[in-house]
């Protein structure tokens, strides 16, 4: 999979009370990404969709199907910055 465009790995963000706490203590946003996207190719894509940095990437697959993606910052970087860019906030 390439990552000319961070998009067609990053589906969409996830809104919801576990994300928000995330956001806020552990400075980790939450997406809902490509099912077959691997975490090297997760990082690379919020990497340039954002501007920022990533730490670390886990993923999981939910009863839904889909892959949600667990993404750590760096600590220079700011989750709730980037939250509130995507209208989580």
């Amino acid at each position: 999979m390439s990552v000319a465009d961070p998009w067609k790995i990053i589906i969409r963000p996830v809104q919801s009370e576990k994300a928000l706490q995330l956001i806020e203590k552990a400075n980790t946003l939450t997406f809902i990404v490509d099912r077959k996207a691997t975490k090297p190719e997760i990082k690379r894509a919020i990497e340039q969709a954002f501007g920022v940095k990533v730490e670390k990437v886990n993923t999981l697959i939910t009863p839904r199907g889909e892959k949600k993606a667990y993404v750590k910052l760096a600590k220079e970087y700011s989750a709730s910055d980037i939250a509130a860019r995507l209208g989580l906030l």
